[in-house]
């Protein structure tokens, strides 16, 4: 959705609150549901703050057993918006050219951003065994975890001793 900022750019104490159900259509398989996004962007004193809160639920295997799993998560997020940047690589700064913003690109960027980097079924995840695949989380495996790698076996011996 491109948001039509002119008349708040222009106008001290204006405001636009709006609602948008987004999809992220090259990610379905992650965002199986639209994103709830509720916006609002003010200017205060000459200075227009771009304010969002986004609440989803977002689908991905874990990254430890591999099981798929699904999340709720919520998200805010504030910028400051101009509507042209002295410095090209500011990262301080939104840029509305033409008083237009494309809400879609910047609130995605943001959510992609703000996921975590490592997607858990729970923070207490054992994940999969590394020999036989079985998943930890349901149970020991038949493996033998007294097992000690060949290369520390000098250690183990000492450690008996």
């Amino acid at each position: 959705m491109i948001l039509e900022l002119k008349k708040i750019f222009l106008n001290e104490n204006e405001s636009l609150s709006t609602h948008e159900e987004m999809e992220f259509s090259d990610m379905r398989e992650n965002f199986r549901k639209p994103v709830s996004v509720d916006i609002s962007v003010r200017n205060r004193a000459g200075l227009v703050i771009f304010g969002a809160e986004a609440k989803f639920t977002y689908s991905a295997d874990c990254d430890r057993c591999a099981v798929f799993t699904e999340k709720d998560y919520a998200f805010k997020f504030s910028h400051i918006l101009v509507t042209e940047l002295s410095d090209e690589s500011s990262d301080d700064y939104i840029q509305a050219p033409d008083y237009k913003l494309d809400t879609v690109s910047l609130l995605r960027d943001d959510i992609l951003l703000e996921l975590p980097s490592k997607f858990l079924c729970k923070e207490s995840c054992k994940g999969l065994c590394p020999k036989c695949g079985k998943n930890l989380n349901e149970g020991k495996c038949s493996c033998s975890e007294k097992e000690t790698d060949p290369r520390l076996a000098v250690l183990k011996q000492l450690l008996s001793e």
